[in-house]
């Protein structure tokens, strides 16, 4: 009998297939605003940054551009707790995986206000929270395949 992968993970792993996807298009997104924000603070290419002493915008364009790094910069670690915590726990990975696409929208908005203290505000911190019970949902998923009996 052969069984195709499909068939060997949990029926609601689709879900989390899908909110890896919208983080996608939030990265879309974030990176179309860089982009605004470049031809409105006159910041060209390569420069990732705006100098601050060459451009009176700089603090803003660089906290725009800092609000989708850093998002940019986590984004190997989401995907890769989703994909493993959703194996087991594919349910509640999906919960945490929208909180934690929800808060790094609200963490991209306040920090491109100009001012990085308000990237934590209005739900933007809670990214950590999503992250630290992803990394709850993958132990525990490694912890079930380490406690598997060996097959003969």
């Amino acid at each position: 009998m052969v069984v195709s992968v499909l068939e060997l993970l949990p029926k609601d792993y689709g879900y989390v297939a899908i909110v890896l996807v919208l983080y996608c298009f939030l990265h879309f997104y974030l990176g179309f605003l860089v982009g605004q924000a470049r031809k409105k603070y006159n910041v060209p290419y390569p420069s990732l940054y705006a100098i601050e002493s060459e451009n009176k915008h700089a603090k803003i364009f660089n906290c725009i551009q800092r609000g989708h790094q850093n998002s940019l910069e986590t984004m190997p670690i989401f995907f890769t707790l989703m994909v493993l915590g959703g194996l087991k726990h594919p349910l509640i990975s999906t919960a945490l995986g929208l909180l934690h696409n929800v808060a790094r929208y609200f963490y991209f908005t306040g920090y491109a206000t100009g001012e990085p203290n308000n990237r934590l505000k209005h739900g933007g911190g809670f990214h950590f929270l999503a992250i630290l019970g992803l990394m709850f949902c993958t132990i525990s998923f490694g912890w079930t395949l380490i406690n598997q009996p060996v097959s003969p």
